[in-house]
């Protein structure tokens, strides 16, 4: 595939993941905003406790696997089919797990509901473990539209259902309602996308490189796990099921959604960077403009989100949540800092540096246990806030811990972030003073004013050669993205 060429898909399929995750955000707002209205912060509670097994598994149920079938140099249809089936093997021993480990987890907690919700959501492990090396093979070929569109259709149908069930009166089992379909029209989607049924398993077709491989990134993952539900299981052990349910609000009202632009787009940056791993120049030139197109994008929204974070806890929530304000501000600033770090996941992976990973992490997870920790003596608010002091202590540490072991442009992404970082806190200032100005005029004035104000602000870093420089850099991406490629042998001339 030529130069060209591959930019233009990547930048196609950066342009179908970011409207499909455009409209899974609005589905998602919609979620916390409908259910947060007909459910209790109890119910969200429970869920979040069992979500917390239900993401270990998850990283134990890939075990890699989609990351190592995505970078591999070549993958024959008889490795592909191997990396099914231990993905399923995987995935069913886990839901028998977890319906088994249902009853302690029921008496720890001291939720008897709890042990019936565990037990459903187990099925989950199965669901995506027959989805895995399908989802796999989409991203490797680049062909993200349909994956994008059994994705949104997917959260579509499961949040219609949620709610409905939460209408009539079903409590948090309109949380499993809407957990079970979404990985059930999930699977169904990308078994037709996929165009493949997996043969059966053979020993002449080894994959043991790539469980090498995948046995790396998932110790990494296991380590940013535990760390990263630290703070999830502290507050549900330490101030009980109601707080955690205001924490997981406010979690859910920015970091799943940033999740959800983050994540697939490594769909995108994963095959491309694995291509250009051998041509340097490309290679840290994509890293630098993947680092501001997240930062800016997603950097000035965060940042404005945490100057107005009492309106839109009052507006999406309620007011009887603007308890959460603090917490969402500090999600905020976290989200903030976590993206400018997010490139460099991408390059351990696309690099193959599974054992620097590794050994990145566990530092870095030390650093949050410890920060989340010494929060918590401080009550949920603390946890908030040592949650977005990590990012702040890790993320230099990860361009200088990458610096060492890759070539990376570390003073360009020293600097990009440090243009980021500054003209988000103009915006995010700039909008939660205007914001406090005509605060009395409601919370939707309070909104609203403040984030014009806030966009106004970050506009004028423009009048800087250096952020002109990076407006045209992304306005070139989003050209190359709306575009479509040329047929082959067309010429660029107009015809007579």
């Amino acid at each position: 595939m030529t130069s060209s060429s591959l930019a233009h898909d990547a930048a196609r399929g950066a342009l179908f993941t970011l409207m499909a995750q455009g409209a899974r955000i609005v589905l998602q707002l919609v979620s916390v905003v409908v259910l947060a209205r007909l459910l209790s912060p109890h119910d969200f509670g429970m869920l979040a406790m069992v979500l917390v097994l239900v993401g270990l598994g998850e990283i134990l149920r890939d075990f890699g696997l989609t990351s190592a079938s995505i970078q591999a140099p070549h993958l024959s249809d008889g490795q592909r089919d191997n990396l099914f089936w231990l993905n399923s093997a995987i995935g069913l021993g886990l839901a028998t797990a977890m319906v088994l480990a249902s009853w302690a987890l029921g008496s720890i907690t001291g939720e008897p509901e709890i042990v019936g919700m565990a037990q459903w959501l187990s099925v989950l492990f199965l669901l995506n473990g027959l989805a895995s090396q399908h989802r796999a093979g989409l991203m490797r070929q680049l062909r993200l539209r349909p994956l994008a569109i059994v994705d949104v259709a997917a959260a579509a149908l499961a949040l219609a259902l949620a709610i409905a069930a939460a209408a009539l009166g079903a409590g948090y089992w309109a949380l499993v309602v809407q957990q079970l379909t979404n990985g059930l029209i999930g699977l169904v989607g990308v078994l037709i996308a996929g165009r493949w049924l997996p043969g059966r398993y053979s020993r002449a077709h080894s994959v043991r490189t790539m469980v090498t491989f995948g046995g790396s990134l998932v110790a990494s993952s296991l380590v940013q796990y535990a760390a990263r539900q630290i703070d999830t299981v502290l507050v549900g052990l330490r101030f009980g099921t109601a707080p955690l349910g205001l924490y997981n609000r406010a979690y859910q009202l920015v970091m799943t959604p940033l999740g959800q632009v983050r994540s697939p787009l490594q769909s995108v940056a994963l095959p491309l960077l694995s291509r250009l791993q051998q041509d340097a120049p490309r290679f840290e030139s994509a890293v630098v403009a993947a680092q501001l197109a997240l930062g800016y994008v997603l950097g000035i929204p965060l940042a404005l989100l945490a100057g107005l974070a009492e309106p839109v806890v009052a507006i999406m929530l309620g007011e009887p949540w603007l308890p959460a304000s603090p917490l969402l501000r500090m999600f905020a600033i976290a989200g903030l800092l976590t993206t400018l770090a997010y490139v460099g996941y991408w390059v351990y992976v696309a690099r193959g540096l599974g054992g620097q990973l590794l050994r990145y992490t566990l530092v870095t997870a030390a650093i949050k246990i410890v920060c989340i920790v010494v929060g918590s003596f401080f009550g949920i608010v603390g946890v908030a806030i040592a949650f977005a002091v990590h990012p702040a202590i890790a993320w230099p540490i990860s361009l200088a811990w990458l610096s060492r072991v890759t070539p990376m442009p570390t003073r360009q992404l020293y600097l990009g972030a440090a243009r980021i970082v500054a003209v988000a806190s103009v915006a995010g200032l700039g909008a939660w003073a205007t914001g406090q100005a005509v605060a009395s005029a409601g919370w939707w004035a309070e909104a609203g004013v403040g984030a014009a104000a806030g966009l106004a602000l970050a506009s004028i870093a423009l009048v800087v050669p250096a952020y002109r420089r990076d407006a045209r850099s992304l306005a070139a991406f989003t050209r190359l993205m709306v575009r479509r490629r040329r047929p082959a042998g067309e010429s660029g001339a107009a015809p007579r």
